[in-house]
Formats: structure tokens, C-alpha cells, sequence
């Protein structure tokens, strides 16, 4: 059965982004390694990821004045990453207190509480609780 492994985040800088996604999000640090370019040039393959997911975030240093523009706005604006945790209530308020750049309060949906906020670059997140039903 197939699985997605990884997702790509474009960052200006690796090192505020692995803390942003540990220090802040708990995820886990899973790779952090030298690696090169197609052309030869070193860069770090780095790679996040929820705890007890499959999927990994790859942080990936942005090259060049299109990708720093990027940086950020991978969604255009929307919503582009969607965090489910077990405990909304805790996760939310961990968060505000970390400073992190909610949009709007929370809100009950069908599918579970939820609220917006911007990662470290700008890009928009869903923090999403359990669904209603559960």
C-alpha cells in the first residue's frame, strides 16, 4: 500500500524552522543531515514530523528571490496544512501562549474545533480537534 512520505515547506532558514516545528508544534526532528543539490552544492536534508504520523514535513531552504518569495505563501494564502491534535483546548492555549499568530478564535465545526494560525514563514494552519462525533 502506498503512503505519502513527505511534503515539502519551503523556509528561509532551517534552524528557526526546526525549532518553530519541535519546540512549538512537538513534532519530532526526524532527519537532519548534509546532503547535495541536483548541481553538487551542499544543504541539509531536514525533515519533521507529528509524533506517531507517517507523513514528515521536508524543510526546505529557500534558493533564489522566487523561492524566498514563496517562503510563506506556498497556499496563496489558504489554508494549506491541517494539525489534528487529542486535546484542542491545551494545544490552542500552548500555543497562544508561544506567541504563535492566530487569525481568529476558535470555532466548532462537524469535523472538530478549529483555528487558524501562521507558521514561522506565514503559511496558514488548521488546528483541528477531535471530530464532534468522538
Amino acid at each position: 500500500m502506498a503512503h505519502l512520505e513527505y511534503v515539502t515547506l519551503i523556509v528561509r532558514d532551517y534552524d528557526p524552522a526546526i525549532r518553530f516545528f519541535v519546540d512549538l508544534l512537538e513534532f519530532d526532528l526526524v532527519e537532519d543531515v548534509l546532503s547535495f543539490t541536483n548541481d553538487g552544492r551542499p544543504k541539509r536534508w531536514v525533515v519533521v514530523r507529528p509524533r506517531n504520523s507517517v507523513t514528515g514535513i521536508l524543510l526546505a531552504r529557500a534558493e533564489g528571490a522566487p523561492q524566498m518569495a514563496a517562503a510563506g505563501q506556498q497556499a496563496d494564502g489558504r489554508v494549506a496544512f491541517f494539525l489534528r491534535v487529542d486535546d484542542f483546548a491545551a494545544a490552542h492555549a500552548r500555543l497562544l501562549a508561544a506567541d504563535v499568530a492566530f487569525l481568529a478564535t476558535p470555532r466548532a465545526e462537524p469535523y472538530g474545533m478549529v483555528a487558524v494560525f501562521r507558521d514561522l514563514e506565514g503559511n496558514r494552519w488548521d488546528l483541528l480537534g477531535p471530530p464532534a462525533d468522538t
